[in-house]
């Protein structure tokens, strides 16, 4: 079991990562458009080049419609995506100045009550992620520029959350096996050294 959700967790970090790289390349590009939609407007105003300047406006070079609504989305799914992973590999945050000087079977019922907890928190946020979305697509509301579904963003966001959700759920309950049987399962934590 571990195996296969430390696989899911990776290909939903690299699909996250895909998601925040077209992001950036979005961000980047309509921050261009609206740019260059300023300079060519500023050059049909003052009369430099004006031709060039009305020519590249027709073309449709300028901003890129529904940019933050895009932006908004994707977002979402980027933040949700790359729980699972951090979860799997112990790679959140961690504060240890006190845990550190405390003894192997204390670290474990400290690591099993924050893996429940973070479970709790976890399927809670899928749980209310998931009314939101069905809120959403009964209510056939819409963005504002591009008229897409807002359950798309719900949808997309929850795959990422259901995940971290089973994961952590998965990971409290080795966890809490560990702090009852005092024994290791799995490795106290992969992540990086904070």
């Amino acid at each position: 079991m571990y195996r296969a959700l430390l696989f899911l967790s990776r290909l939903m970090a690299i699909l996250g990562g895909i998601m925040l790289s077209v992001l950036i390349f979005l961000t980047v590009f309509a921050i261009l458009g609206r740019l260059l939609d300023q300079l060519f407007h500023w050059m049909i105003e003052v009369g430099f080049l004006p031709g060039l300047g009305r020519w590249m406006i027709d073309a449709g070079v300028g901003p890129i419609l529904g940019t933050f609504e895009l932006i908004e989305a994707g977002v979402a799914f980027v933040i949700f995506a790359f729980l699972p992973i951090c979860q799997m590999t112990g790679g959140h945050a961690t504060v240890d100045i006190f845990t550190s000087a405390m003894s192997d079977g204390t670290n474990r019922i400290l690591r099993g009550i924050t893996e429940v907890v973070f479970a709790a928190v976890m399927v809670l946020i899928a749980v209310q992620l998931f009314g939101g979305l069905m809120t959403k697509y009964n209510s056939g509301q819409t963005t504002l520029e591009l008229q897409l579904p807002v359950w798309y963003s719900y949808a997309i966001g929850l795959v990422g959350a259901a995940l971290a959700a089973i994961v952590a759920v998965y990971l409290a309950v080795v966890r809490f096996f560990e702090m009852v049987s005092g024994r290791e399962v799995l490795p106290p934590d992969l992540g990086a050294e904070h």
